[in-house]
């Protein structure tokens, strides 16, 4: 899928609430719109010269999008290894997605930028994905985990950040599950 084929399909979806936009070898994709739609040819999401997980959506097509109707509606959007993406393009999405709760830009380029935009537009964000986000800061994350009040998972795996950071997110949002489990988080924390 490329960007005017995506734009197009979202804003004919107008009770849209979902958007799972990422690469995916399954063929029967968007069936979150409510339109389930079969590739003519899985082979389209293969093609070499598009990103190294297959979709060629870029900071175009994420601005096209956003001027969806849905996109004020939409609950959850998965952007998940889409490399032409970059916070330009998400930052105008996001600002426009204000009943987002579940939001999955695992495998992108996105910085701190993105982060504060998504702390500022999405007050009902419960889950968010940053897998593999590697620029992304302990900065960033501070400004969302204190701003989005109902943020329950946050998934940091392959992230730069030092171990420092999710204990510190712990003290924000002691309830916050931080993903991958298994990070030795269980440190007693200094009383002060």
């Amino acid at each position: 899928m490329d960007d005017d084929s995506t734009a197009r399909l979202v804003h004919h979806a107008y009770s849209l609430k979902e958007l799972d936009i990422a690469w995916s070898e399954n063929p029967w994709i968007f069936s979150s719109f409510g339109i389930v739609s079969q590739l003519a040819s899985i082979d389209a999401f293969h093609d070499s010269s598009r990103s190294r997980w297959g979709c060629q959506i870029t900071d175009n097509g994420l601005c096209q999008i956003s001027l969806a109707n849905c996109v004020s509606s939409l609950t959850s959007i998965s952007l998940w290894g889409i490399t032409g993406i970059t916070d330009k393009g998400v930052v105008k999405l996001i600002t426009r997605a204000n009943s987002l709760q579940h939001l999955n830009v695992g495998g992108t380029f996105i910085t701190d930028e993105s982060l504060s935009a998504i702390a500022d537009s999405c007050p009902l964000l419960k889950s968010i994905v940053l897998w593999s986000c590697r620029q992304v800061t302990e900065t960033g994350l501070f400004v969302l985990v204190s701003k989005c009040r109902k943020l329950e998972s946050i998934n940091v795996w392959g992230t730069r950040v030092p171990l420092d950071c999710f204990i510190g997110l712990l003290t924000i949002r002691p309830a916050l599950q931080i993903k991958p489990q298994g990070l030795p988080l269980n440190v007693m924390l200094p009383v002060v």
